[in-house]
Order: structure tokens, then sequence, then C-alpha cells
């Protein structure tokens, strides 16, 4: 249930969503791996934590660590300043440490958004070939996954990439849209960044959620959010080639 079931039809987040809202790469390399046993799958048999050490030039503490994670705080606490001094291979590391984190609390956010899982090391260990893999198509995967999750009646919390879930829907259903964002840049998701839910108790924001649902029809719906010329003056122009202008289009049943 990876569809939106709205009063006047069906709509969904696609790929060039995905590329627009995130500026993801939505073509390349497949992100696959086992979750389970991607030990296996490193270089050599390389020990993860081996393999961790090289790459980060430390090892956090063992308090810090549960089973193939690592506590977020210590990633945050570490690698929150970059010194002035800094070294290329410093920077490199730092570098490791902001994609590690992104990777794990914002791309592919699960409910325990608290710790970093080390099986992203194998698209670390070379940063000049992380731009080559389709993230923007794995991105969407785990977001759909999620979505159908969200759909049994005992999850009460939703994991996934949810700025680009947010973002879609203040795009592309303007009377859902908060005041005061007009301004936007590259990427577009980026718009919202200050956005913050009012302080009303959550189950009257749950009433008046539905309720705006409820009412919303077929011309509240944007078809075309990315065709005007605001946006195409702030778009990666790589956003713009030829081969990626028809991903998703339409988004509505």
């Amino acid at each position: 249930m990876h569809t939106f079931h709205m009063p006047f039809g069906e709509c969904s987040i696609t790929l060039q969503d995905v590329a627009y809202q995130l500026g993801l790469p939505i073509d390349g390399e497949p992100v696959s791996g086992c979750l389970t046993e991607f030990e296996n799958l490193m270089e050599h048999g390389k020990p993860a934590w081996v393999w961790f050490c090289e790459l980060f030039g430390e090892l956090p503490l063992q308090s810090k660590v549960k089973q193939m994670t690592v506590c977020y705080t210590w990633f945050h606490e570490r690698f929150r300043v970059l010194p002035a001094d800094a070294t290329d291979e410093t920077v490199r590391i730092y570098a490791r440490a902001y994609i590690l984190m992104l990777l794990s609390s914002q791309l592919f956010a699960d409910k325990n958004a608290n710790r970093v899982h080390l099986r992203w090391l194998p698209y670390l260990a070379s940063l000049d070939d992380l731009g080559r893999y389709n993230w923007g198509s794995a991105a969407l995967a785990w977001l759909y996954r999620c979505l159908c999750r969200g759909t049994n009646r005992n999850v009460v919390n939703l994991a996934g990439p949810l700025q680009l879930l947010q973002s879609w829907i203040f795009w592309r259903f303007p009377t859902l849209r908060p005041s005061g964002f007009d301004v936007f840049g590259f990427h577009l998701a980026s718009r919202w960044a200050t956005f913050l839910l009012r302080n009303d108790p959550g189950d009257q924001r749950s009433v008046s959620a539905r309720l705006s649902l409820d009412r919303l029809r077929v011309h509240d719906f944007v078809w075309e959010p990315y065709s005007s010329a605001e946006v195409g003056a702030v778009i990666h122009p790589k956003i713009l080639a030829d081969e990626h202008l028809g991903y998703g289009r339409p988004s509505l049943a």
C-alpha cells in the first residue's frame, strides 16, 4: 500500500519526485546487499570492525556499540566540527561519517533512528564511487516498504525518508502546505527545512488532518509541480536530462 487513496483517485510518489525533491540519482548501479550477513560480502572477508577502524581512524567505545550498530550520538559528537587544520585524509573521514549518518538516519532510517548501521561500510570505502549508485530508487523502495508496513494496525510509528514524503505532500497539495515558505532552492525538499508542526494535541491534529484530506478534490492536486520557470531556474542540470524527464508521470490514477 504505497499509493494514497484520495477522494478523487490514487496517487503515489515517483522517481521524478525523488530526483527533484532530494536531488538523488535515479539511475546507475543498484544499491543492494544482505542486511543480516553483510559481513560476508565485504572485501576479502574483512571483519566489519577492522574496516570501520580503517575508514574512520578509530573505534567507538564499547558502550556505544550494539551488535553491528553504533550510537548516533557518538558520530555526532565525534565528527560534528571539522578541524580548521584538517588534512585531506581527515576531510575524507569526516565526509564518510556525515554520509553514514545521512544514510542511516535520513534516507534509510528505521524506527531505531538513534543508531548507525555498519552495512553501509562497503559503499563508503571509495567516496569517488558513491555517485555511480542508484540511491534514488533505493530510497523510494525503502519508503514504499515502510508505507506498506504502516498499514498494519499494530504499527504506530512510520520509518523511511519522511522528508521526501512530507515535501511531496506540500508540493503536490498546496492546500495542505504551510504558509510562509515561498522561497526555495535545490534540492526542493530543503524548502521546508525550518518547518515545525504546531503544538496542538495529537488527537486534535489527527482530526484536522483527516478533515482536510476528506475535503480534497482533483483540482487540489498539482499534476506538474516542477514545470514552472521558478523550479527550472534552481534545478541541477542533470535532473533536467531528457532520460529523466519521463520518470513518474503521471502520478495520479
